[in-house]
């Protein structure tokens, strides 16, 4: 089951020099990123700098990108707050500015416990009647998702999808056995482990920068050639590391290398700070390894 398409990437938000959401980047980056493969795009999630847009930013930004990519691909608006109240309210704006479905991630900082968590995520699930894919990232969040509470929440209509950055394979792979959630690897290096055991795609940082390789690897898989598809995903595993996995977060490492391709991207918002040279230039020099352009 792929309720929001397979090849998803965690879009970035283009920014103009002077730190003004630049809604005509979005689009121009939306298109070329389904053009290459993209079958739905995550707006405003981490990657998409959400802790620091707006409200009316994140429902413009929904409304750039849907006029740009019409309906060749899924829009699935990032809504997660530590506020049940706010996350609600940024549901149905979503919903009102034309998302397909939503990401919720676990309420995070102040840590609730289990059950509260699950009132959180069915508050949410009943606020709009647009599915929803919860997010389980534990490491940024402080609080798990725990196994029982997605046995719970998988029998809500609404409840369809999982973006799993738990490090937990073991219990991806019972709770797929168990329920019809549609499990999406949330951190590239596991974008086609999951898949191979049943998982519906990937949400992907990587994919802003090569989208088209990103989805040649589940194409790969698609076809039987599971040789080709593993060859495919080791041949990106040096940009997936540096782009998630040295010491910066991916928004960063992201936004560096799509402004040496000379692709919308724009500055960061603080307290993030943009890549030293050193960093980009192997960005670049990673990006020309996978692709071959230089």
């Amino acid at each position: 089951m792929t309720p929001f398409g397979r090849t998803l990437c965690a879009m970035i938000t283009p920014f103009t020099p002077a730190g003004a959401l630049d809604l005509e980047g979005a689009g121009r980056l939306a298109d070329r990123l389904v053009t290459r493969g993209c079958d739905g795009l995550v707006l405003s999630g981490t990657t998409g700098e959400s802790p620091t847009t707006t409200d009316a930013e994140k429902a413009a930004l929904i409304t750039a990108v849907r006029e740009a990519v019409g309906t060749r691909a899924t829009i699935v608006a990032g809504v997660g707050t530590p506020d049940t109240a706010h996350t609600v309210t940024l549901a149905r704006e979503a919903e009102r500015a034309g998302a397909d479905g939503l990401l919720v991630v676990a309420p995070y900082y102040s840590r609730p416990p289990q059950d509260a968590i699950e009132a959180h995520f069915l508050r949410v699930a009943d606020s709009t009647g647009l599915p929803l894919a919860l997010y389980d990232i534990p490491a940024r969040t402080g609080t798990r998702i725990e196994p029982g509470t997605l046995l719970r929440l998988a029998e809500h209509p609404r409840i369809v999808a999982v973006k799993d950055c738990s490090y937990d394979f073991l219990a991806a792979q019972k709770l797929m056995s168990r329920t019809d959630l549609a499990y999406y690897a949330g951190c590239d290096e596991h974008n086609l482990a999951l898949y191979a055991v049943g998982g519906a795609g990937c949400v992907s940082t990587v994919a802003n920068v090569v989208p088209e390789h990103v989805r040649a690897v589940l194409d790969a898989f698609d076809a039987g050639e599971t040789a080709r598809a593993a060859h495919l995903q080791q041949r990106m595993t040096p940009l997936i590391e540096a782009v998630m996995s040295n010491g910066l977060p991916g928004t960063v490492t992201a936004k560096a290398l799509l402004t040496t391709l000379g692709l919308p991207a724009g500055p960061l918002r603080p307290p993030l700070m943009p890549a030293d040279r050193a960093t980009t230039d192997g960005l670049r020099a990673l990006h020309e390894d996978v692709t071959g352009v230089g």
